[in-house]
């Protein structure tokens, strides 16, 4: 019987560049640009390809609900398509009103949402960790520690910030009911029906 070898996933090549020597700092954070992204990407995949969805509405770029905006990009290499959807943010990562939005902020969130789409696909992955939680933003630490408690969101269905909160335990609901509750619990004070529905997201397939 003929041996079979297993040849590697491109999740798996991927995964295993090091990506080290391309790291550039911003601020308190590591981020790997989107340029490198896609060269590393295109030098062991010369068939990978970018999409930027299109509103078919409106034909635009981007996509909006009258509050604010936001892109979806996809990278394909091979047969397998991985699509990131990032809102359009201000420098402190907090979501641009629409009457806000230019034409660079898109452009420059275009960029981003690429690169985050080409991690999906195991280029740099590790680089985002800690970034999945809605508008979590790392911050230098204060000089003196401060014993008050963090101001939380309070979280309810259908307000300002359900479709963002949902679309993270929808793309994350492998972790579990547990550990996503933790990890929102940071940011935002979850009302019961919240709750309810986060574990319906959870729960579903």
């Amino acid at each position: 019987m003929a041996n079979t070898v297993k040849t590697k996933s491109s999740y798996e090549n991927l995964s295993s560049i090091n990506v080290r020597d391309k790291v550039e700092r911003k601020g308190q954070m590591d981020y790997l640009s989107w340029a490198n992204a896609w060269h590393m990407l295109k030098q062991n995949y010369p068939e990978a390809k970018r999409i930027v969805y299109e509103d078919p509405a409106t034909g635009w770029n981007y996509f909006t609900d009258g509050r604010s905006a936001w892109v979806k990009v996809g990278i394909v290499v091979g047969e397998m398509e991985h699509i990131d959807y990032l809102p359009v943010m201000d420098f402190r990562n907090n979501a641009l009103a629409i009457e806000k939005v230019s034409a660079t902020d898109v452009n420059k969130t275009i960029q981003r949402s690429t690169a985050k789409a080409i991690a999906m696909h195991g280029l740099g992955l590790s680089l985002w960790t800690g970034e999945d939680v809605p508008e979590m933003v790392t911050t230098k630490a204060p000089a003196k520690k401060s014993t008050s408690k963090p101001t939380l969101i309070e979280l309810k269905v259908n307000d300002d910030n359900w479709v963002k909160v949902l679309k993270y335990v929808a793309e994350n609901k492998q972790l579990g009911l547990k550990k996503i509750g933790d990890q929102l619990q940071r940011k935002y004070k979850i009302s019961a029906s919240a709750k309810t529905e986060i574990a319906n997201v959870i729960k579903s397939k």
